[in-house]
């Protein structure tokens, strides 16, 4: 893939805990000449990923195999003098991995799938790119970690791509449009999909499930990406072994998640949200992860009549 090593100018030296401090070329961004004190670390792995961290400035950049260079990385190459065409070939080798290895190192992903369950691998939309600057401002604004193989596409409307995965292979997206025009999202999604599986770890307990991939991102949960929940899309959730807990949003078309969890047995959250709150993204933005979390728990039902007259409530107060 990439040897990073071979970028960087002047001497190296090797540290016990596996950095290699080097002389620091992204000072150069600061209107100062190469800094000669090697102020600079970096560590990388066989397959090219690599982390890199300025002791001079401050700047840090990473790399995974299987992710798009993100705007930081990027910058970091074209300080070191890579060409335009090396930089682009490293993205476009990168995103030929599939499976999103740099990904699946943070993650523990649930292997076990039950049998019968398949989607066809599928790619991502032409003439898409890293992401911008301005892209990841926009995701930091809700809360959404970059550590996500998000792409960026201009044409023929500005818009952030987010990969579906299943089994750790790209199998449709969705693209949410940064303009005001509606729709604001498009998406290719196969039948039964449900997002957010290969983001589950084996050892928890609860797995939540909501409409909205943006939600799902929030909290790693799923999302469903409609306001129902289909057959083949109960059958993917069940598979996964845990208790089921139903965030719906807080609108009318939310309501029609709650009935379908009812009548599945899954328990249900209808958090008393504080005003201008409708769902989970917009709760962690305000409340933050941990805090919109222990909301959902602590709001969780599975009596039916609990849960209906809390429904009721939620719907007497959007009609006030």
């Amino acid at each position: 893939m990439i040897d990073v090593l071979s970028f960087l100018p002047g001497k190296r030296k090797q540290t016990s805990s596996g950095w290699v401090s080097v002389n620091a070329p992204c000072c150069v961004h600061r209107g100062e000449s190469v800094d000669r004190r090697m102020r600079g670390g970096i560590k990388s792995s066989p397959d090219g990923s690599f982390s890199w961290h300025c002791f001079n400035c401050g700047y840090t950049a990473s790399f995974v195999l299987g992710r798009n260079l993100t705007f930081k990385a990027r910058k970091l190459l074209e300080w070191m003098n890579v060409p335009q065409e090396e930089i682009e070939r490293i993205n476009l080798e990168s995103l030929k991995h599939k499976s999103i290895e740099g990904l699946l190192q943070e993650r523990q992903v649930v292997a076990d799938r039950i049998q019968g369950i398949e989607f066809e691998e599928r790619d991502l939309p032409a003439e898409t790119h890293p992401l911008t600057e301005s892209a990841e401002e926009y995701l930091r604004n809700r809360c959404i970690p970059l550590d996500y193989p998000f792409m960026y596409k201009t044409m023929p409307r500005r818009g952030i791509v987010i990969p579906f995965t299943y089994d750790n292979q790209i199998v449709g997206h969705t693209t949410r449009f940064l303009d005001d025009r509606t729709p604001k999202y498009v998406q290719d999604i196969q039948p039964g999909y449900v997002f957010g599986t290969d983001l589950q770890k084996s050892n928890w307990q609860y797995v939540v499930v909501m409409e909205g991939v943006f939600d799902a991102l929030s909290i790693n949960g799923l999302a469903v990406l409609h306001a129902e929940i289909n057959d083949a899309q109960v059958k993917l959730i069940r598979s996964l072994g845990r208790e089921v807990v139903v965030v719906p949003d807080q609108d009318e078309a939310g309501m029609k998640l709650v009935d379908r969890a009812v009548e599945l047995g899954w328990a249900v959250s209808i958090p008393k949200w504080p005003d201008g709150i409708k769902d989970v993204n917009d709760a962690v933005i305000r409340l933050g992860r941990l805090g919109t979390l222990l909301i959902i728990l602590e709001a969780k039902e599975t009596s039916k009549i609990k849960i209906e007259m809390r429904k009721k409530a939620l719907l007497k107060k959007l009609r006030a």
